[in-house]
C-alpha cells in the first residue's frame, strides 16, 4: 500500500532570504557592465584591488618558503581548533603589539579579513539592529549585513579634509540600535590616513554613545611618507574594539585567504559573551587554511622591513604619477592619497552633459578607451570613480593619457568657461581650458 505524501503537493524551493538579500555591489557592477572594450586598445584595469593582477608584485621568498616548509608538514593536513591554532594566534598577537596588549586568547583566526568582518558584524549585531558604515566606503559591509537583516547606515567622509569622518554627521547616525561603529583606517577607497588627533575624536563619540568599534585595519602600516599609521585600539581608553587584518594586502597573498579577529577589551565590557560568540561563529567553518596557518609565524616573524619599504614607495611613487598627471585631465579633481592602494577622483558631471552619471562615464570611458575604472556607486558615492594604483608603471601612465584625452573629446568647454567665470578667473577665448 503507498502512503500519501506528508510534504507539498508539488515542488516549491526558493533560495533563502540571506542568499536572496546577499549581494556584491562591486562583482555585480563589473559582471555586469554592458560594453565592450575599444578592440584596438588593451584593457588596462584599474578596478579590482588584487594587487597580484599584472605579476608586478609578488611575495619576498621568506614568505614562500614558509609555506613550501608548511607543505611538508604533517601538523599542517589535519584540521585545526575552530579559532585557529595556538601558535598561530600567538604570532598574531606578537605581530600586533603596536594595538596595544594582545594575548592569543585575544585572536580569532578567519578565511581572510572578509571573514573576520562577518566574524566581527555578526557576534555584536542582531536583526533589525545598524551598523555604521563610511561614505564612500569599502561595500563589503552591506554584503555581510543587509542578508542578516542588520541594517545599514552611514555617516559622511569630507574629501576636502583628506576625507576625514564628518564627526557631527558620525554622531548624529547613533541611535538605540547602532550596534557598532566601523571605521576604516587607512582607507579603501580614499586612501585616508587619519591622523592620532582624529582617531581620537572618533573614539570619543564612540565612548559618549557606548557603542562598540569595528577596526577594518587591513591597510595598517600601509603609509605614505610623512604619515604615521595609528591602530584605533590603541588609542581607546573604554571603548572595545574589535579589530580586523590579515594577510592579504601588506604580504600580497589575496588567495591565501589569512585573516583575524583581535578583541581589545580593557574595562572587560565585552566579558566573556563576545568572545564565547566569536568562537561560537568561527566554528562554522572549523577555521581558515591549517597550511596557512602553519607558516604564519614564520611569515609575521621573518619578512623584512625592506619588503615593506619597497612596496610602499612603488605605491606611494604611482600616486603621486597618478596625481599630476590626472590633474592634467579638465573635469576631474584628483585627491591625493596618503596611503593604501587607492585614489578617488572627482568628476565634474555638468562639464560633461552628453554623460549622466559617473557609471556611464565609466562605460564610455572602457567602451572608447579600454580603461576600466570603479564608479563611485560602488562606494555609495556618486560623481567619483576610484583607481588602483598597483599596476605597472607603464600600464598607468598610459591609463591616464587615455583618461585625459577621453575627457578632452567629452568636455563642455562653454560648461568649462562658465565654471571658470564663477571662480571669478578671467579665461581667454581661444585657450583651451585643462
Amino acid at each position: 500500500m503507498s502512503r500519501r505524501p506528508l510534504g507539498r503537493k508539488e515542488w516549491d524551493v526558493r533560495a533563502s532570504t540571506l542568499a536572496q538579500n546577499t549581494h556584491n555591489t562591486i562583482r555585480s557592477i563589473v559582471e555586469n557592465l554592458r560594453v565592450e572594450p575599444n578592440p584596438q586598445k588593451d584593457l588596462i584595469a584599474l578596478s579590482i584591488g588584487d594587487p597580484t593582477t599584472f605579476g608586478n608584485l609578488n611575495p619576498p621568498d621568506q614568505v614562500l618558503a614558509a609555506v613550501r616548509e608548511s607543505v611538508e608538514s604533517h601538523a599542517s593536513r589535519g584540521y585545526a581548533p575552530a579559532k585557529g591554532q595556538q601558535e598561530a594566534r600567538q604570532a598574531v598577537a606578537e605581530y600586533s603589539a603596536h594595538q596595544g596588549e594582545v594575548t592569543a586568547d585575544d585572536v580569532v583566526l578567519a578565511s581572510g579579513t572578509s571573514h573576520a568582518i562577518e566574524l566581527a558584524i555578526t557576534a555584536l549585531a542582531d536583526p533589525g539592529q545598524n551598523i555604521l558604515v563610511p561614505r564612500p566606503g569599502f561595500m563589503i559591509y552591506q554584503t555581510l549585513a543587509v542578508g542578516l537583516g542588520i541594517r545599514i547606515k552611514y555617516y559622511s567622509l569630507l574629501p576636502d579634509e583628506q576625507w576625514k569622518v564628518d564627526i557631527d554627521d558620525l554622531e548624529n547616525q547613533i541611535d538605540d540600535d547602532t550596534a557598532a561603529i566601523i571605521v576604516i583606517n587607512p582607507s579603501n577607497p580614499c586612501g585616508s590616513v587619519y591622523d592620532k588627533q582624529h582617531l581620537c575624536e572618533i573614539v570619543d563619540v564612540a565612548s559618549r554613545n557606548h557603542v562598540p568599534i569595528i577596526a577594518d585595519e587591513i591597510y595598517e602600516h600601509f603609509v605614505f611618507s610623512g604619515h604615521k599609521f595609528h591602530a584605533i585600539s590603541s588609542l581607546s581608553e573604554d571603548v572595545p574594539v574589535l579589530t580586523c587584518s590579515g594577510l592579504t594586502k601588506r604580504f600580497l597573498v589575496p588567495g591565501w585567504r589569512m585573516g583575524w579577529v583581535i578583541v581589545h577589551d580593557r574595562h572587560n565590557i565585552f566579558g566573556k559573551d563576545i568572545r564565547n560568540g566569536l568562537n561560537n561563529l568561527a566554528s562554522r567553518i572549523l577555521g581558515p587554511s591549517a597550511l596557512v596557518q602553519r607558516a604564519l609565524p614564520s611569515i609575521l616573524k621573518y619578512t623584512p622591513q625592506s619588503f615593506f619599504d619597497e612596496v610602499i614607495l612603488f605605491i606611494e611613487s604611482q600616486a603621486k604619477l597618478a596625481y599630476e598627471e590626472l590633474r592634467r585631465a579638465p573635469g576631474l579633481r584628483p585627491i591625493m592619497p596618503q596611503g593604501a592602494m587607492y585614489m578617488m577622483i572627482g568628476i565634474k558631471m555638468a562639464l560633461f552633459p552628453s554623460i549622466k552619471n559617473e557609471f556611464q562615464f565609466v562605460e564610455c570611458l572602457v567602451k572608447e578607451q579600454s580603461v576600466f575604472c570603479l564608479p563611485g556607486k560602488c562606494f555609495e558615492y556618486p560623481n567619483y570613480m576610484r583607481i588602483v594604483l598597483t599596476v605597472p608603471e607603464a600600464y598607468l601612465r598610459e591609463a591616464c593619457q587615455r583618461i585625459i584625452i577621453f575627457c578632452k573629446e567629452h568636455i563642455d568647454y562653454g560648461e568649462k568657461r562658465k565654471e571658470v567665470a564663477n571662480d571669478d578667473i578671467t579665461v581667454p577665448h581661444n585657450i583651451e581650458v585643462l
